[in-house]
């Protein structure tokens, strides 16, 4: 029989995680821990970790949700699951948990080794490029993020932007670009929503100057008239995050690309609903000739690996990935995954910690 039970880690940062939408200090992240009657010593885990305000099940009621799935899970009495039955098992409006059951599950049907899928990445034979990510902070700290992403060998940056005043923040592009050509480094910012709409096309039109390649989610989620018109316009691509959040239904999410027409989509399988749900996405955006990369979401490396892993599976050379997270705590998960020239790397061979 299979038994499933939970346990979780407050993730302390190294430095204040600041976004537009405030702060983070710590982070809590969810395990589930998957083991079968026939072979106890082998353990399937997935990490549910939701991110305040951005997922729609983060608040107080997490914890007990978490423990209503492992006591649903368990009286059932499982001698077998079927990963694809994870999204309907779990219910709607808890992504993070369906990300972290099939997460779970692929892991113990492949023996709990944390390889996933069989790729050239989860065998250690391929790196996956990503973006070195610069934080939200005052100037000088964004200054030194930068220089340091520079001297590691990163040749694509990604911006937070919306926390400084917009003039400063163009003094930083500027510096960027006077240091690192567009030949020589892709310049990508994230606005988390930051521009008002009626202020977002002349602050596009300004950045346009230094050759940015896309911009994530310039104004909030929700106004799709104005997200559509701002797609249609603007000299930067547009790329859609947050706005993806709590989509669930294909219909829907067909519906909204076909609005919207955005260059490209940013799929965090923690906040969209795990492994199925971002295949989902990739197969619309690609049926309408909209980009795509996927991103990890704060997670520890459990979440990251399982990210990576499913990054792995499509040809993704030449474009960066939003997988540098993983160095962002004191107490993360340790994890045979290394960063190195702006890739990120697997061992199979490597030492896993089981969080406790």
């Amino acid at each position: 029989m299979l038994r499933l039970r939970f346990l979780h880690r407050a993730l302390r940062f190294n430095f204040p995680a600041r976004t537009s939408r405030g702060a983070l200090a710590e982070h809590v992240a969810w395990y589930l821990h998957l083991t079968h009657d026939a072979h106890p010593d082998a353990a399937g885990l997935g990490e549910a970790a939701p991110l305040a305000g951005l997922s729609p099940e983060y608040g107080p009621d997490f914890p007990a949700a978490v423990a209503r799935l492992c006591e649903r899970f368990n009286a059932a009495g499982f001698a077998a699951f079927d990963v694809a039955d994870a999204p309907a098992f779990v219910g709607p409006g808890l992504p993070s948990l369906v990300f972290a059951l099939e997460t779970a599950l692929l892991d113990l049907a492949r023996a709990g080794r944390r390889q996933l899928y069989d790729n050239a990445f989860s065998r250690g034979e391929a790196a996956l490029p990503i973006n070195g990510l610069v934080w939200m902070g005052d100037a000088p700290f964004m200054r030194e993020q930068i220089g340091q992403k520079l001297a590691a060998g990163y040749d694509c940056l990604k911006l937070k932007i919306g926390s400084l005043d917009f003039e400063t923040e163009l003094s930083l592009l500027a510096e960027i670009r006077a240091a690192a050509g567009p030949e020589r480094l892709t310049l990508r910012v994230d606005a988390n929503g930051a521009f008002a709409p009626a202020d977002a096309p002349h602050k596009l039109a300004q950045m346009a100057a230094f050759s940015i390649h896309s911009i994530e989610q310039p104004i909030a989620a929700g106004q799709t008239d104005a997200l559509a018109e701002l797609c249609r316009t603007s000299p930067l691509p547009i790329a859609l995050d947050e706005e993806l959040i709590g989509v669930e239904d294909p219909a829907r999410q067909a519906a909204l690309l076909d609005a919207v027409r955005p260059a490209y989509v940013v799929l965090k399988p923690t906040l969209l609903g795990g492994h199925a749900a971002t295949r989902r996405w990739i197969a619309l955006a690609e049926a309408r000739g909209i980009g795509w990369w996927i991103t990890s979401a704060l997670e520890s490396n459990v979440g990251l690996n399982a990210v990576a892993q499913l990054t792995g599976e499509y040809d993704v050379r030449g474009f960066a990935q939003g997988l540098g997270t993983g160095q962002l705590y004191h107490n993360n998960v340790a994890a045979p995954l290394h960063i190195g020239g702006g890739a990120l790397r697997y061992d199979p061979a490597g030492t896993w910690e089981l969080p406790d």
